[in-house]
């Protein structure tokens, strides 16, 4: 028997998960009736203010970045290593494959930033660790313009798992003559949309990390109003993705293989931005 709409479940990397909808039937509104552009000036922009190097520009316009290069994509306390699939005026597809390098934030005191409880995961001090990609690769599309990516998951075997859609600002990129061009730039909004896999098309539709979004508010990370704007986001989301099919769903990503080449585990660049990466620290989750 199927779950109803409204069930919750804990994900394996213990995040809370409540069912909106199916594909085929629709979703339950999660937020307000914003337009991106006014839930994205709500929300307002998280990227480091300190960033090495010159200014960002949008992402969609050349220079694109060449099938097969390694890049690192950055949020704002975190840093991927992927291979480029494609990159052209649609967006960036981008392979991790599994063990690759990546960097983040985590709990100064030690553990994961799951180790540390909800009411206090907001105000922790953090500081920069090394780790790996854990599990199966993945595929990321940053649709341009768009305040989200699309990771298609997959079992060991290569079998589609799920679609996860990370909410996140637009992503941008460095300019012209940027001494290291090869990264994407955007900054993780909590809240995420979750579709599981199955054969039938009538996919469960689920919301997760809302108790955490609604923890930074309560532990002034975000207004209120940016976290309405951020649930408002999901909808968008379900709508253009799940309801519409949109790219990048219609292009059959979920099935893509990766080639030996572009599977081998991807370390760290030794370069200015990861260096200072490496650096940062806080008292808490506004600073940095």
């Amino acid at each position: 028997m199927r779950l109803p709409i409204g069930a919750t479940d804990v994900t394996p990397s213990g995040g809370n998960v409540t069912l909106i909808g199916r594909r085929a039937q629709g979703w339950h509104r999660v937020g307000p009736e914003l337009s991106l552009d006014d839930a994205l000036a709500i929300i307002g922009s998280f990227l480091p203010t300190d960033l090495p190097g010159g200014s960002l520009r949008a992402a969609g316009a050349p220079a694109f970045l060449e099938a097969g290069r390694e890049i690192t994509w950055h949020y704002r306390r975190s840093i991927d290593t992927a291979r480029v699939v494609r990159d052209d005026e649609r967006g960036l597809v981008a392979w991790i494959p599994a063990g690759s390098a990546r960097l983040g934030a985590a709990p100064a005191s030690g553990g994961h930033v799951r180790d540390v409880a909800l009411a206090e995961r907001f105000r922790t001090p953090w500081v920069m660790r090394e780790s790996t990609w854990h599990g199966a690769g993945v595929l990321r599309v940053a649709p341009t313009d768009r305040p989200w990516s699309v990771w298609f998951f997959r079992d060991p075997d290569g079998t589609p798992s799920g679609t996860y859609v990370n909410l996140e600002l637009p992503h941008r990129r460095p300019r012209q003559g940027d001494p290291l061009p090869a990264r994407t730039h955007t900054s993780d909004l909590v809240l995420d949309v979750w579709m599981d896999a199955l054969p039938d098309g009538d996919e469960d539709v689920w919301l997760k990390d809302a108790d955490e979004l609604d923890a930074a508010v309560d532990q002034l990370r975000y207004t209120s109003e940016q976290r309405d704007a951020v649930r408002a986001l999901a909808d968008h989301a379900c709508r253009e993705l799940l309801r519409d099919w949109s790219w990048p769903m219609d292009e059959g990503w979920q099935h893509w293989q990766p080639t030996p080449e572009l599977d081998a585990p991807i370390t760290l660049p030794d370069n200015e931005i990861v260096a200072w990466a490496r650096s940062r620290r806080g008292c808490d989750s506004r600073d940095g």
